[in-house]
């Protein structure tokens, strides 16, 4: 049997009389890369809250390890689910190498030292984050894209069995872009995370979970679940498909200055079997 590292279990988040997420059940296999998207407020960011604890369900259960979440004790999650949030930040200039060990805090007691492995962990995620000679530097000195690289080796030398990133490539460049998804497909690493380029979620998911109005529509593999009815009737865009010419994962063209999805389409992609691919 497949272990499944997290599994959402009819995920429910009301505020102010507002459903944010619907029921939503999903779940994340060992070793996979499960990538969420949806319009701008449609339970995204709320979903992953409630993985990483900032935020308490008020329906549903999150399964780590097949344990319960909620009665597990802080440190104990924290050694399970990394996390890099869209809150995610200091007010306090930390050196980079200071915010980078903050990873290892879950792992340690008091005032408890780094080891000598823990210290060739951080430096090893700093360099793979292209941030290794910005160690010394105040992160309060650095630019938004090099911020994000810093706090996204501090989830990684957390060494969390879960990996939960909200919109890991803001701030970034084209390179760091590319280069911050080609570790999420490191062997060993699962990984929930939360994107707005369709382009970029099908290169590096090996499923894709469509969200609208905090309910799920659609899961599946990137080539069932980016299509051009679904694209049209969910977001509301004009697109073409067209396959990678070296992956075959397929990327959208869109088309500027088109005209909405007519009214209805997001019912008639939901009543799609195809658009719907295999549900866990």
């Amino acid at each position: 049997m497949t272990r499944e590292p997290l599994r959402l279990d009819g995920l429910s988040v009301e505020a102010g009389g507002r459903a944010l997420v619907r029921a939503l059940s999903l779940t994340v296999g060992a070793g996979e890369v499960v990538g969420l998207v949806g319009p701008n407020g449609s339970g995204k960011s709320t979903a992953l809250r409630c993985v990483y604890r900032a935020l308490r369900p008020t329906g549903g259960t999150v399964w780590l390890d097949g344990r319960d979440l909620a009665d597990m004790p802080l440190r104990e999650s924290a050694r399970g689910v990394a996390a890099l949030s869209q809150e995610s930040g200091t007010e306090l200039d930390f050196t980079v190498e200071e915010i980078v060990a903050l990873g290892r805090t879950p792992h340690l007691r008091g005032n408890q030292p780094l080891s000598a492995r823990e210290r060739a962990l951080c430096r090893e995620a700093m360099r793979r984050l292209d941030v290794l000679h910005l160690a010394d530097r105040g992160v309060l000195t650095l630019s938004g894209g090099e911020r994000q690289r810093v706090l996204a080796a501090r989830a990684l030398v957390q060494e969390a069995g879960l990996l939960v990133l909200d919109e890991p490539t803001n701030h970034l460049d084209i390179r760091h872009q590319v280069a911050l998804l080609g570790l999420l497909r490191d062997p060993g690493l699962t990984v929930l995370v939360v994107l707005h380029d369709l382009n970029l979620a099908a290169a590096v998911c090996d499923r894709i979970a469509v969200l609208e109005a905090g309910a799920l529509v659609a899961v599946g593999t990137p080539r069932e679940v980016v299509t051009e009815e679904l694209v049209a009737g969910v977001f509301g865009v004009a697109a073409t498909v067209v396959p990678h010419p070296l992956t075959g994962d397929p990327q959208l063209l869109y088309t500027l200055n088109s005209s909405t999805a007519p009214a209805g389409a997001a019912e008639a992609v939901r009543g799609t079997p195809e658009s719907r691919g295999s549900r866990p």
